[in-house]
């Protein structure tokens, strides 16, 4: 799986879960180490690790191993790299503090 049937997928995985305010950002022209970024909000850090393991988990049931995880220990932001798409999985206040979408948007 790869390109827009990758981040479908993973838009798809995150709403089972309920996330919030979900953007998606085409940085292939930004990064060498990915297409595009998934960035949503959990509400809590049950929320946000919940969230990335049932990605987790709905990536290797369509035979994909994610290449890393990130965060899971606090669950204020965990990343799920599945190559072509890294998740980035946010509480609210860690999400506004990083603005990962401002950080990547491009000029």
């Amino acid at each position: 799986m790869q390109g827009t049937e990758l981040v479908e997928f993973v838009v798809d995985k995150i709403d089972d879960l309920k996330a919030k305010d979900v953007v998606t950002l085409d940085v292939s022209k930004l990064s060498t180490i990915t297409d595009t970024l998934v960035i949503c909000t959990g509400t809590s850090k049950t929320h946000v690790r919940a969230i990335a393991e049932n990605m987790v988990l709905e990536a290797k049931n369509a035979g994909m191993q994610p290449l890393g995880i990130e965060g899971r220990d606090t669950s204020e932001w965990v990343l799920v790299d599945l190559g072509g798409v890294v998740l980035h999985v946010m509480q609210a206040e860690t999400r506004e503090l990083y603005q990962l979408e401002k950080l990547w948007s491009e000029k």
